[in-house]
């Protein structure tokens, strides 16, 4: 059946305006985002069959162009839809971080760290760089690498701290293995960067590590 001969109280749109996204199920917001389905399916039964095909909303969502489009009835303006829907998100948790301190929000920084980092393929070292405030003033990618490891270059942190006017910096990074339990590397890094970053008074507030739904804090373990 097609979704306008739906009950009105029914369809995934009418239903979000008078309850709330809230109210809605994946496959319901998935058929929003979708609009229309394909032969035999209408968006909502397309949506359950995505959902069916990747396993979960959160695979979906951070599927590649290729494999997404290899599915009948997604295309390549979906994709770039789905994909300003995700970085709409990030940049809302980013503007959120940035109208509070970063230290008396530390749910905040763990939110936006978790949807910018968590679903990636190889690691990623970040840099927050706070004010004399502890304010954000700004949040930056800096070094990327594979699986196995990021190469982090102290020199260049102090640059880039220094270019931000930064008084402090938390730093945090990825593992695609979705554990978080800080490596030994991780801990020589912190250390490494902290000594070179004293030396022009910017201090290192803390060290995050992203793994599957969940931020570590070395600082919280005495080890930053």
């Amino acid at each position: 059946m097609k979704i306008p001969d739906w009950p009105i109280p029914e369809r995934p749109r009418e239903k979000l305006i008078a309850h709330g996204p809230s109210a809605l199920s994946d496959a319901e917001l998935l058929a929003i985002w979708l609009r229309v389905g394909r032969r035999g399916l209408n968006a909502v039964e397309l949506a359950r069959h995505l959902l069916r095909v990747f396993g979960s909303l959160r695979a979906l969502l951070s599927a590649s162009s290729q494999r997404l489009q290899s599915e009948p009835g997604i295309g390549l303006a979906r994709y770039a839809e789905l994909q300003a829907a995700l970085e709409l998100a990030r940049r809302h948790h980013l503007e959120a971080l940035k109208s509070s301190s970063p230290l008396s929000s530390p749910e905040l920084v763990r939110a936006f760290l978790l949807t910018k980092l968590r679903d990636r393929d190889h690691e990623v070292f970040c840099c927050l760089y706070l004010d004399n405030r502890n304010r954000l003033l700004s949040f930056e990618e800096l070094f990327n690498g594979t699986i196995d490891g990021a190469s982090v270059h102290p020199r260049e942190v102090v640059k880039r701290a220094l270019h931000a006017r930064a008084a402090a910096v938390i730093f945090a990074h990825n593992h695609p293995s979705g554990v978080a339990e800080p490596s030994r590397a991780d801990e020589m890094i912190t250390r490494r960067l902290k000594d070179a970053l004293s030396l022009v008074d910017i201090r290192v507030i803390d060290h995050l590590v992203v793994g599957d739904g969940v931020c570590v804090s070395l600082a919280e373990r005495g080890l930053c």
